[in-house]
């Protein structure tokens, strides 16, 4: 396995998904996900350029991040979040895509006052599929149901007004299919909500974290600002 060639690669198909939906690829941030995976491929990675990584268990983010000496990388919490370790997500990580309630938005906007760090970017993670093995806020036909949209509605209207973190965007994992294009409404239904909220509530919430390694240039497509790689930069844990 050659990391340094897989991200170009990566890279490359990023651009070739950017060309397609007429996108500039400078709007897309390639998180590679380094979880289970040694300090070894992280440097690696670092050393031909990637900058942005994502790790999903505070256990595991302790024991790495002080092997890291590195002060420019943007470390990515992707995974579920326990609201008992909430406290611990502000001094390992700079953007966490998985808040996925009011409940921990709470936690960790007192987390994050707590640890004396000015701010912590979050991205709310929805549920567009209604899988139940998928967490996130409930928003499966939100176009038409009025209750699930005013129950989402409010909850993100009070997170947004949180102090101490920012909400910066929306995140969904899609199911797994055997044709990435299956996925294409999952993708294109996060956007078309991303859109819904920013024109009702006049918020800012630039980004869109859904794509992984199987279905990401099609996430792409339909709008991904942010992209979370691991199998196909860093093989198979």
């Amino acid at each position: 396995m050659n990391i340094s060639d897989n991200l170009k690669h990566v890279q490359s198909q990023i651009v070739t998904a950017c060309a397609n939906a007429n996108r500039n690829p400078s709007e897309v941030i390639l998180v590679a996900v380094s979880k289970g995976h040694p300090i070894e491929h992280i440097i690696e990675a670092y050393s031909v350029g990637q900058r942005q990584f994502g790790e999903n268990r505070v256990e595991e983010m302790r024991q790495k991040y002080p092997q890291i000496s590195y002060t420019d990388i943007s470390w990515h919490m992707i995974g579920h979040i326990q609201s008992r370790k909430a406290r611990d997500i502000p001094a390992y990580f700079d953007t966490v895509h998985s808040v996925d309630s009011l409940h921990l938005a709470q936690k960790l906007a007192d987390a994050t006052e707590k640890s004396g760090k000015s701010r912590l970017d979050v991205l709310l993670q929805i549920n567009v599929s209604g899988e139940a093995s998928k967490s996130g806020f409930f928003a499966v036909n939100w176009m038409n149901s009025p209750d699930v949209r005013a129950d989402l509605w409010n909850n993100i209207r009070q997170i947004c007004v949180l102090p101490n973190i920012c909400v910066v965007g929306l995140m969904t994992m899609a199911f797994i299919a055997d044709d990435p294009e299956e996925t294409r409404p999952i993708f294109s239904g996060l956007r078309q909500l991303r859109d819904a909220l920013v024109d009702d509530l006049h918020i800012s919430l630039p980004h869109l974290s859904m794509g992984m390694t199987d279905d990401f240039m099609v996430a792409i497509e339909e709008g991904a600002t942010m992209v979370r790689v691991g199998r196909a930069i860093f093989g198979e844990r």
